[in-house]
């Protein structure tokens, strides 16, 4: 067996051994990180004292239907398909899902056909001279003393005569994925993809809640323009009350006077409070993505803020962490950051690459598809960094830093959520326990109100003293009202914060893997 042999076959040991090795992956592999769940957070359901109460049972993903509302149930229903937000949301996760896609085809071989023709002639003052081709028409030594290897010009021709050159072939190469450089590159696509999906769910999440705020504070708002309105109306009767008092000499026209101011000021409040009905119903049907006034039909009919339920279902401690698109998220990028680790560790050793091309070459076109007409390529090829100046080491800290950056970051989104959720469940019982007494104040002033005017009518009070009895009773009456609609606003903070919204009625077919 002589030399050349040995050098074949060892060269061919080495492409097996490296193909042995194909499975190696260098980096750290992730590890889902672990959470504690404090028990002291849904211990609070058990101390809760208001009316509506949370509680630890099966958490209802849609949960705005809790409020028993039909129309905030279709317009949560619209939301998912309409939301422009959501709809950027779900394009940038298009983008990053053909981002791992372009990843992943680094994993394949690559094929490329090609064909060409060209009319060529050689420059006999050029490299020809070097082949023995002169500009004279005859045909001496080449540079190097042996026979010419130019084109020889035709007899009566001067140089090297112009000649057709027809090609097609296919090139193919694969890098060999020794270290899992690519494969680590895929992974780290992979969970940012993963990223974009829990960042579309944050969007759509915060889109909902939005949307439930913005429909209580309507129904807030009709209310207390509901509050002024019936104020108003007590008020003019006590305006036309002391008119007829002056008239009868029983009081004066100070009497007068206070009672049309308080007109007045009551009569101030409704406008404002009738553009703020138009301009939140512009806001819900931006969210919508509706033009200005499109949803005032629906929308512009009074109505009370929606009953909070008797439960609330918040679910149970350990599917907090696998609820919230954004503990989701930043366990996504963790994960992305942890496969560049493994990208950068790869740059630092060899690649190998298998390449070949094969195809046809000639000078006729008719003798292009004949088998003498063929010529291949095929081979291996290493490259190896030998100076690089310190980039790999400096990409590589690089990664390492980012990657530790990434788990503080899921560490303090968790502890976060966690805060959030505690102190939702801290006022939502708190502002219900205000509400209660609050209730209790309105039905106070409206007795003290009957019997002050009573009084009045009788001549044993002031109408000073009726005047400040109603403005009680109209400041006592809006507090309840904004009452209400912080409690059920603080309950869908709540579900915000426990993480629902997102799994239901979105086509999510639009952004299919």
């Amino acid at each position: 067996m002589n030399a050349n042999h040995i050098s074949i076959r060892a060269v061919i040991l080495e492409i097996l051994a490296c193909l042995v090795m194909a499975g190696c992956t260098v980096g750290p592999d992730f590890e889902r990180p672990t959470t504690s769940t404090p028990p002291q957070v849904f211990d609070r359901t058990q101390a809760a004292q208001a009316p509506s109460k949370a509680v630890e049972a099966g958490f209802n993903q849609d949960w705005w239907t809790l409020f028993n509302d039909p129309t905030l149930n279709t317009l949560e229903q619209q939301l998912a398909d309409a939301n422009l937000d959501v709809a950027a949301a779900s394009a940038r996760l298009r983008q990053s899902r053909a981002e791992q896609r372009v990843a992943g085809a680094a994993e394949y071989p690559t094929l490329d056909g090609a064909a060409s023709y060209n009319r060529e002639r050689g420059s006999p003052n050029g490299i020809l001279g070097l082949l023995g081709v002169s500009p004279t028409g005859t045909q001496s030594q080449s540079a190097s003393g042996n026979t010419p290897l130019g084109v020889a010009p035709l007899p009566g021709s001067k140089g090297s005569p112009a000649y057709n050159l027809y090609q097609a072939g296919f090139d193919a190469s694969w890098e060999l994925d020794i270290w899992g450089g690519v494969r680590r590159t895929v992974e780290a696509a992979s969970a940012m993809s993963d990223a974009s999906y829990e960042d579309r769910n944050a969007v759509l999440l915060s889109a909902r809640a939005e949307l439930a705020r913005d429909y209580i504070g309507l129904r807030d708002t009709q209310s207390l323009l509901r509050i002024a309105r019936q104020n108003l109306e007590i008020a003019r009767d006590t305006t036309k009350l002391t008119q007829i008092r002056v008239r009868e000499g029983v009081t004066t026209d100070l009497d007068v006077a206070n009672a049309s101011a308080q007109v007045a000021l009551i009569e101030s409040l409704i406008p404002t409070l009738e553009s703020k009905c138009e301009t939140t119903i512009n806001a819900i049907g931006v969210l919508l993505g509706e033009e200005p006034g499109a949803l005032a039909q629906t929308l512009d009919e009074p109505s009370d803020v929606p009953e909070l339920p008797g439960q609330v279902p918040i679910g149970f401690p350990s599917e907090l962490v696998q609820r919230r698109p954004d503990i989701r998220r930043a366990e996504a990028q963790l994960h992305a950051a942890t496969a560049s680790i493994g990208v950068a560790k790869a740059d630092f050793y060899p690649r190998i690459s298998l390449n070949g091309s094969a195809g046809f070459q000639s000078l006729q076109l008719s003798t292009l598809a004949n088998w003498a007409s063929g010529q291949f390529v095929v081979g291996p090829s290493i490259t190896m960094p030998i100076f690089e100046g310190g980039r790999l080491k400096g990409t590589l800290h690089l990664r390492e830093a980012q990657q530790q950056e990434a788990a503080i970051n899921y560490k303090h989104t968790v502890l976060e959520a966690w805060r959030e959720v505690d102190d939702a469940l801290v006022v939502y019982d708190a502002e219900q326990l205000r509400r209660d007494r609050l209730t209790a104040v309105v039905a106070l002033n409206q007795r003290a109100l009957s019997i002050a005017q009573q009084r009045y009518k009788g001549g044993a009070i002031d109408y000073l003293d009726v005047l400040n009895v109603q403005k009680q009773l109209l400041d006592a009456q809006s507090n309840l009202e904004q009452s209400r609609a912080t409690a059920a606003a603080n309950l869908i903070t709540l579900c915000k914060a426990l993480g629902g919204g997102w799994e239901s009625t979105y086509a999510d077919q639009s952004v299919s893997r």
